[in-house]
């Protein structure tokens, strides 16, 4: 069986092909056995998952999910990768390759987990595509990111952001590990990090729609204090809006960084 995760394999493959790296699609090819091991143990997968794949590279993580899964469904817009990751996965029967851009699809009407190695331009993108604006949201979540990107999702006050609160809503991140550049062929700019995304059983604010809206405004306006926001936000008075605050224990002062979403739901349920 090949070790398509192995430097020199890798190398091997791109000069047979006569292929590069299409800074385009943000690709960095994973050449770390154990950082793979690791995607995999957080991902927690069993044989009945249907799993997700984001970018299938030249089929790496694609061959260890379908290993594991039941079925491995992956979306990539490069049609020479596919053809590529299809050669590195013949033995596997599970797995269906689709030619199109993830952001433009709708998830299926079904259980599933989404696993992949994100290009890191789109990666807030993605999570808003299959946690905000998807209809059948996915079990879990294991990517690999960039770490920065990873660390602001997992934020807590007082470094609260949009991207925190958007996560949060709907499921709870952990960093698994730290993965440094040199893990990947050519290397990226940046350190990596695998994300897991456990989700809620259901979203932490029920009426996430308006409260995407509040956040987004708040956050646009951060150096203003909260009652300042929401009094032009809401077309209240500032002094109403600080009497609210108290009564629900929210100091007037704060800013949109330092508020939970804890806070933010009482917010939402007050105005």
């Amino acid at each position: 069986m090949i070790d398509i995760a192995d430097k020199n394999t890798v190398l091997k493959i791109l000069r047979a092909k006569n292929i590069k790296a299409k800074k385009s699609f943000s690709q960095n090819f994973l050449i770390n056995r154990s950082v793979l091991d690791k995607i995999i143990h957080a991902a927690e997968l069993e044989n009945t998952d249907n799993v997700i794949e984001i970018g299938c590279g030249l089929g790496v993580l694609t061959r260890e999910l379908a290993q594991y899964a039941k079925n491995v469904i992956v979306y990539e817009k490069d049609a020479d990768m596919i053809q590529i990751a299809k050669e590195n996965t013949r033995e596997f029967k599970n797995i269906e390759f689709i030619n199109a851009d993830v952001l433009k699809i709708e998830p299926p009407n079904k259980k599933y987990k989404l696993n992949a190695i994100i290009p890191y331009s789109i990666t807030s993108l993605i999570l808003k595509h299959f946690l905000v604006a998807a209809a059948y949201r996915p079990l879990k979540i294991v990517f690999l990111i960039q770490k920065e990107v990873a660390e602001k999702i997992c934020a807590l006050p007082p470094k609260m952001n949009v991207l925190a609160l958007m996560v949060q809503v709907f499921g709870k991140p952990q960093i698994i590990a730290r993965v440094p550049a040199a893990n990947f062929l050519p290397p990226p700019k940046v350190d990596s990090a695998i994300l897991k995304i456990d989700m809620h059983s259901a979203p932490m604010i029920k009426n996430y729609k308006k409260f995407f809206e509040i956040v987004r405004s708040a956050f646009n306006q951060k150096r203003k204090l909260l009652s300042q926001t929401l009094a032009k936000l809401t077309k209240k008075q500032k002094s109403e809006i600080e009497k609210i605050l108290i009564k629900s224990n929210i100091n007037p002062l704060s800013r949109p960084e330092n508020l939970s979403i804890k806070n933010w739901n009482i917010i939402i349920n007050d105005f």
